[in-house]
């Protein structure tokens, strides 16, 4: 693994806001990081919003293959950090911090590594709305997820965004509007993740899914990551331009060359 700077506890004795263990489970090539405010149930305050940033921007460009983000504690995350966010009540502060969070949340979409949410507990508003912004997400069965911010009077606009993009409208709408938690079981049913499990067997679903993904050729894996989303975000006919320009690429790479040869041949791929 290429040397990836960890983000700067806010002393010499702090731990720092954002773990980060590399060959995670003991797969090479899997980065898992942590939120680390298990007190504060890993609110994103604006220190953790800029430490998990500054992580995701430094492994976007590592020779990690897949980044898993995990959380210390009882909670995955609960939001915003309310408290540090009343401190400042101007229109601007609120503007900026979202921008702000916003730019975090797309560094997932946008780095070439796939992203997958480990989650163990409670994820509410803008935590909900991290598990959704992951490519994948593996949780435990005693897992929740809620975007909560209508019961304090306060739509939850930004975790919207990609909510509606897991699950359907009107289920989306629903939870916008009542705040009320989903659990684990109709999570998955929904789309809002992939896979449950049973808590004690959370590990070991998440290292299946990585590993299962890291054998897989990168060139792939990082070309098929990046034509999936430009391809959800425009009409049928542009999709198709986009999918085959990315094919043709995809295909003069050795390893699809090799594999598509070693299918002829009956042999496995080298």
């Amino acid at each position: 693994m290429s040397a990836i700077p960890s983000a700067s506890p806010s002393s010499a004795d702090a731990a720092p806001l954002v773990d980060i263990t590399r060959d995670a489970y003991g797969v090479p090539g899997v980065v898992r990081l942590t939120l680390n405010r298990p007190d504060a149930f890993n609110a994103l305050s604006e220190a953790l919003i800029d430490a998990l940033h500054a992580e995701l921007t430094a492994l976007a460009k590592s020779d990690a293959r897949v980044v898993v983000i995990a959380a210390a504690g009882r909670a995955f995350c609960a939001g915003h950090d309310l408290r540090e966010m009343r401190a400042e009540p101007s229109r601007g502060y609120y503007a900026k911090l979202f921008e702000r969070c916003s730019k975090m949340m797309l560094a997932i979409q946008k780095m070439p590594q796939p992203v997958i949410a480990r989650v163990q507990g409670v994820a509410t508003a803008a935590g909900c709305q991290l598990v959704a912004m992951c490519d994948l997400a593996v949780a435990a069965d005693t897992a929740r997820f809620a975007v909560s911010g209508i019961n304090l009077g306060l739509f939850c606009s930004t975790p919207a965004v990609p909510l509606s993009r897991n699950v359907s409208r009107k289920v989306a709408f629903e939870m916008l509007m009542t705040g009320e938690f989903i659990d684990a079981a109709r999570a998955q049913r929904e789309g809002l993740v992939n896979r449950v499990v049973a808590a004690d067997e959370l590990d070991a679903a998440v290292t299946a899914l990585a590993a299962s993904i890291c054998a897989k050729p990168r060139e792939a894996v990082e070309a098929g990551k990046g034509l999936f989303y430009r391809q959800l975000e425009t009409g049928v006919e542009a999709a198709y331009q986009l999918a085959g320009q990315t094919m043709a690429c995809n295909m003069m790479t050795d390893p699809a060359l090799d594999g598509v040869q070693a299918f002829i041949e009956k042999r496995g791929a080298k």
